[in-house]
């Protein structure tokens, strides 16, 4: 008669351990993938406001009056709040307009552009 070899116990449970580390390790990379996915989409929508508001006011062929003011946002189904600051220049054809995108509380874009005189 022939003895059959098998598995033993302590075998099976290194296999299972190394394949559970494997597993583990996958979904955290898979978790930082999508965490980072999210953060990419946060940034690029909120750009999109601030640049969408410098348009705004660059075609309002004026400009714009100096001291600060906030309005709400809307893209990609997010509501992100826009600060703007607008500044004198030393040249007065020109103005500095500051602006600070944030979601909640958390600070997404900061954009900063000079608006000239139409």
């Amino acid at each position: 008669m022939r003895r059959q070899r098998a598995f033993t116990l302590i075998e099976v449970l290194v296999a299972l351990a190394v394949t559970a580390t494997a597993l583990v390790t996958g979904m955290r990379a898979a978790s930082a993938l999508l965490e980072n996915a999210g953060r990419q989409s946060q940034f690029m929508l909120a750009q999109l406001c601030a640049e969408n508001h410098l348009v705004q006011l660059r075609l309002a062929r004026r400009l714009p009056d100096t001291g600060d003011s906030s309005e709400t946002c809307e893209q990609g189904g997010r509501s992100f709040q826009v600060e703007q600051s607008v500044h004198t220049t030393p040249n007065t054809n020109f103005r500095r307009v500051e602006l600070h995108v944030s979601e909640g509380a958390q600070s997404v874009v900061q954009m900063s552009a000079v608006i000239g005189r139409n």
